[in-house]
């Protein structure tokens, strides 16, 4: 069989797989492919939870929220943590039943989720939410969305909101399944680059490298491509929990052009798996009236 037809055979199966593993995405309202469900999701999202915090177990900070287990600042700063997330849990269940009235067809997690919220002692601006709703957040990332003053103290969580803003963000990609569509797309990318590989098996050496590395090159474009989608999807997902559990929007623009200067340089944005801080404050922006419109509505005057 020629080089051609198989390649084509290959494309087509893969086509076939792809059409037939697409569900709708409530939040952009596209069909989006995806192989993985919700509950091998969640398991997976168990798991390196649980690897995470067994890991970090000397900086967890007051698992049990017990006061007399803990420093009485590292207890104030979960239970502020735990707060925000069960207003934010709260939000999700709210939104997703709100798009199962307007009609949308997918099955909604929020109420389903095993939500876990707990926070690491660590200099690292991080945090995440892994599918089933286990959510960490790294006490470095909290003069960012603090006083912003060059260290971590409690006076870094008297406003809530920018530290609202970061965790809806991670609760976002949960609730669109970002993960299992990310492993997805990638697995597709494999499958496709195996198929052209057998493809060009009687091409010699160098030039079967070329065709490979070129493709490679693609697959990694568009794969970062998605990933800067499933960022900006985040934040709007994001902000709309903000507004329905009363957090001021407004503090997300200033959070991101914070989080701009935090790592040095970067890449361009096309050759990154998020979007531009910058690009991120001016969504936002481009929100704000109607996040604006929405917060008044749920939660009354914007002082």
């Amino acid at each position: 069989m020629g080089r051609g037809a198989i390649i084509l055979i290959a494309l087509v199966g893969l086509a076939i797989y792809y059409f037939s593993n697409r569900e709708v995405n409530p939040y952009s309202g596209r069909a989006e492919f995806n192989t993985i469900s919700i509950n091998q999701a969640s398991k997976l999202g168990a798991q390196s939870y649980a690897q995470i915090l067994q890991q970090e177990r000397g900086n967890l900070l007051c698992p049990t929220l017990s006061a007399g287990a803990c420093m009485d600042d590292d207890l104030e700063v979960v239970a502020t943590v735990r707060e925000i997330g069960e207003r934010l849990e709260k939000a999700a269940i709210e939104l997703e039943q709100d798009y199962l009235e307007a009609g949308y067809d997918f099955t909604p997690v929020a109420r389903e989720f095993e939500w876990t919220f707990n926070v690491i002692d660590s200099e690292q601006p991080n945090a995440f939410c892994l599918p089933g709703g286990y959510v960490a957040i790294y006490t470095g990332i909290m003069d960012i969305t603090g006083n912003y003053d060059g260290e971590v103290t409690l006076a870094d969580i008297d406003d809530p909101d920018k530290l609202a803003v970061v965790m809806g963000h991670e609760i976002g990609h949960a609730l669109a399944h970002h993960g299992a569509k990310r492993m997805s797309q990638g697995q597709l990318a494999q499958l496709g680059m195996a198929a052209v590989a057998v493809g060009v098996g009687d091409m010699d050496a160098g030039q079967r490298q070329m065709v490979m590395a070129t493709l490679g090159m693609a697959a990694q474009g568009g794969l970062m491509a998605f990933s800067r989608e499933h960022e900006a999807e985040a934040d709007k997902i994001g902000l709309e929990l903000l507004v329905r559990a009363c957090y001021d929007p407004r503090e997300a623009p200033e959070l991101w052009e914070r989080m701009g200067k935090v790592g040095g340089q970067r890449p361009p944005e096309w050759m990154s798996t998020h979007p531009a801080s910058d690009t991120r404050a001016e969504n936002f922006r481009q929100w704000m009236p109607e996040a604006m419109d929405q917060y008044e509505q749920n939660c009354g005057p914007l002082r």
